[in-house]
């Protein structure tokens, strides 16, 4: 009750000052890798779209893509790209102007439906601006060797968004969800009690039924260059396929976030409210991270994170809430058992079709430890490297990804204290929230984007990766849910802690859009899991899968 009361009082608080609104890109959107590859391919980072912390901003995107769009015969984009480039200007045209509307007409509209090609509801006038559209998928899955034949999932919902009198955005969207997942996903469900992405759920028949909900409100403090968000959501920081910092694999969480953007810098301060994972702990969990997104030249980006994670017994924190101050020196000075960490990322592009990205983050470490080479338990530090590799080999419209991922054990374990119930470790809901793997492993993947044709996209991913298994009872720091302080001990530890246990994965998915968001998807994955000397079972699993969509992001498998 008292992170709603707060939430309300601040919106309040700051309502009568708004001048302009925003609202965001849904995760899963073709527009984010469409933004990525032609901010490469420009060759120039843009002061007004910071693509490492998302959602990113409709507006944002819009004003970037429509001067992407005024420069393409200079630019050299292909005709996929201008397709590209004008369904994202469709999807968001209320973005084009002053009381403009750049949705595009729909050839044959029903009624008072679908007039504009992507909205079943589209109203543009008098400072009121409301789209609404249904959100359905039906995916069928065959796997191999699995005794149910076939596998279904169903969703059901809606999605509006909009504003007011241009003082307030707002999005919500809402599903019903019925999902009978493979084999391999429902064993992760039930080791971790909890489903991928998503929040509550019962057992249903032979899978799981559970509610999605998203939606925020978003105002302006200052136009064009402070903004404040309340709502629940999920957020993303980094440029990789994975983000050591903050991801989106965990469900939504509730939160305030308060954008400032000046020059050639974006800062941001997210508050959230958090899930423990002791259900019975009467304890409330909360988060609070600011990142500095700074574009230190036309060509490159740093960024500094910091975060820190606790727990209350009915309040938050308050000494968290100053949006400037450094987390390590205040968490010191209050005592406090907090969880706090630290983090830098970066991106350079270079020659007009290459972005390399990386992130270092440390949650603790002892430089004395770090040289000695006796493998002492708190050095506990992540680091990601990757590129980016547009219209690859000349070849229009092929854009490939190669990312490597490497966190030590115990990095986002955390303790109980002794006047705590929940450990302030960094989950949500049964599920991390930076990468899915944990902790105590090494990772490398691969990622092949195809558009031969406007309509039709091909994605393949190979992952590989190799892990330390907590067995025996014996807390070796892979699982981040445990508490540290049941570690066997304080050297010795490697980056693959405990028995190794190996993971192939191969997949190929191909989407087709029949009209604006609404898709027919195609495709399969192959999987391997082995632990050394078969100390756990290991599995091999095939599967393929073909659905339609409209509206909704294609669920993802091949996270883990």
């Amino acid at each position: 009750m008292g992170k709603r009361i707060f939430l309300l009082l601040l919106g309040l608080f700051v309502l009568h000052r708004a001048g302009a609104q925003n609202t965001y890109l849904p995760f899963g959107s073709e527009e984010y890798h469409l933004l990525n590859r032609l901010e490469a391919l420009s060759g120039s980072l843009s002061n007004d779209l910071f693509l490492n912390v998302q959602p990113v901003s409709r507006l944002d995107a819009v004003h970037f893509l429509r001067e992407e769009k005024s420069d393409f015969y200079n630019a050299g984009w292909s005709n996929t790209d201008q397709y590209n480039i004008n369904r994202a200007l469709s999807i968001s045209g209320e973005w084009l102007g002053q009381n403009s509307d750049g949705a595009a007409d729909s050839k044959h509209p029903v009624g008072i439906f679908y007039r504009k090609q992507p909205d079943l509801v589209h109203v543009n006038k008098n400072d009121f601006f409301l789209v609404i559209n249904p959100v359905l998928g039906f995916q069928g899955t065959y796997e191999r060797d699995n005794a149910r034949k076939p596998l279904w999932s169903t969703t059901q919902g809606a999605e509006l968004r909009g504003r007011f009198r241009d003082r307030v955005g707002f999005y919500f969207f809402v599903t019903n969800n019925y999902e009978e997942p493979v084999s391999y996903a429902r064993d992760w469900i039930g080791k971790w009690g909890a489903i991928p992405g998503a929040g509550k759920y019962n057992r249903s028949g032979n899978g799981y039924q559970y509610l999605q909900f998203r939606g925020y409100a978003d105002i302006a403090l200052i136009k064009d260059h402070i903004s404040l968000t309340l709502g629940y959501d999920k957020h993303f920081i980094g440029d990789g396929y994975r983000s050591l910092f903050l991801s989106d694999f965990s469900e939504g969480a509730a939160f305030a976030r308060i954008n400032t953007r000046i020059w050639k810098l974006n800062y941001q301060n997210l508050y959230t409210v958090l899930k423990p994972q002791n259900s019975a702990s009467q304890a409330n969990k909360y988060a609070t991270a600011h990142y500095l997104s700074l574009n230190l030249t036309r060509w490159l980006n740093i960024g500094f994170f910091e975060t820190v994670t606790f727990s209350r017994e009915g309040h938050y924190e308050f000494g968290y809430m100053n949006p400037i101050i450094f987390y390590r020196a205040i968490e010191r000075g209050m005592g406090s058992p907090d969880k706090v960490a630290l983090g830098f990322n970066f991106k350079a592009l270079a020659l007009k079709r290459l972005s390399l990205y990386g992130q270092v983050l440390i949650n603790e470490f002892s430089t004395k430890e770090i040289f000695s080479g006796k493998g002492y338990w708190a050095n506990k530090w992540g680091l990601q490297g990757g590129i980016k590799y547009f219209d690859a080999f000349t070849i229009p419209n092929l854009d490939l990804q190669a990312e490597v991922n490497i966190v030590r054990p115990y990095t986002y374990q955390h303790y109980r204290s002794l006047s705590d119930t929940a450990i302030s470790n960094n989950t949500h809901y049964n599920q991390p929230m930076a990468h899915p793997l944990g902790a105590g492993f090494a990772e490398l993947l691969v990622l092949a984007r195809y558009q031969p044709m406007p309509r039709l996209a091909i994605d393949a991913k190979a992952m590989y990766y190799k892990q330390g298994v907590d067995t025996g009872g014996i807390n070796y720091g892979n699982n981040i849910f445990l508490d540290y302080q049941s570690r066997p001990g304080d050297y010795g530890v490697s980056l693959i802690n405990g028995p190794e246990a190996s993971c192939f994965l191969l997949s190929l998915n191909a989407s087709y859009e029949l009209r604006p968001r609404l898709y027919f998807d195609l495709g399969g994955t192959y999987r391997k899991y082995k632990v050394e000397q078969d100390i756990l079972p290991g599995n091999s699993n095939l599967y393929f899968s073909a659905g339609l969509r409209l509206n909704l992001a294609r669920r993802d498998y091949t996270q883990f």
